[in-house]
């Protein structure tokens, strides 16, 4: 069950919050330092992008446990994080508190309708968050309302389902044959912004001008070894494996199994990885 509602949200997003401030977001909030590593090699990339000066305000939208919003901010002062998971942000406080980076703060928001401050920011970054919006569009207009003039928007999104092997891989397995179950297209989800022409119109009809986007790839850390691989992806994905029979289930835990061990090496298992690197200014 998911926690009682405790920050305004669009209606649209209700279901989002249901999840990331309930199990799935304890979940994530718990394996921090796995997600962390998981993406990290994108971060360099993605934060030479985002061109962060001491004294620039940045908002990081869809922070989860904080880690892009602290790195801000040791590089600016000040940094906002906001997300929709209160454990995620419990872990994000922490951290900041335990580093001392006072000017970094985390506010429980939907940020297609949090009151940011008009002009309040001269930097928006989010990583691997603006897919889950239900209205992208009315989302980041929201986003760059709260931007200087001029000001920088980055995101980081996943390329489509077929050049992402950490997922295509787990739904191959543990879908056991039936139907993958993918949102259609432009619902929230992990590849809602998957296209680049739709990046691109959303980004034009939200009120951003200078849109670029760049191709990335990387491997994707799942863990030390098979077992540890294995243990983390049952325990976000061991959903699919609902309505399987005994046989069926065990099958495909072994196909999983399997493909995580084809994918493990000297420095663990490794799954590959593509997504988009964009950037753009409020007009």
């Amino acid at each position: 069950m998911g926690a009682p509602r405790t920050v305004d949200v669009d209606p649209g997003n209700a279901g989002q919050l249901g999840a990331w401030d309930g199990a799935q977001g304890a979940f994530w909030a718990a394996q921090a330092d796995r997600f962390d590593r998981a993406v990290a090699r994108y971060d360099a990339a993605f934060l030479a992008a985002a061109r962060l000066r001491p004294g620039d305000r940045v908002l990081d939208v869809g922070c989860g446990t904080g880690a892009t919003t602290r790195a801000a901010g040791r590089v600016t002062g000040s940094a906002l994080g906001v997300d929709l998971s209160s454990a995620m942000l419990e872990v994000a406080r922490r951290r900041a508190a335990a580093e001392g980076l006072d000017g970094v703060r985390f506010e429980q928001a939907d940020a297609q309708v949090a009151p940011f401050p008009a002009e309040g920011f001269d930097v928006a970054v989010s990583r691997t968050g603006a897919m889950f919006f239900a209205d992208p569009v009315a989302a980041l207009a929201n986003v760059g309302r709260a931007l200087v003039p001029g000001g920088r928007l980055v995101l980081l999104v996943w390329q489509a389902l077929e050049a992402n092997e950490w997922m295509s891989e787990v739904l191959g397995s543990l879908s056991a044959g039936r139907p993958l179950p993918v949102p259609p297209p432009g619902a929230p989800g992990p590849f809602s912004l998957a296209d680049p022409g739709r990046l691109r119109e959303v980004l034009a009809a939200s009120g951003h001008r200078q849109v670029e986007v760049e191709g990335l790839t990387e491997p994707e850390w799942f863990g030390a070894d098979a077992d540890d691989a294995l243990t983390f992806v049952l325990g976000f994905a061991g959903w699919l494996l609902d309505g399987l029979d005994d046989d069926a289930r065990a099958g495909a835990v072994a196909d999983l199994r399997r493909r995580i061990e084809a994918h493990t090496g000297p420095g663990g298992v490794e799954f590959g990885s593509a997504a988009w690197l964009v950037t753009a200014r409020r007009a």
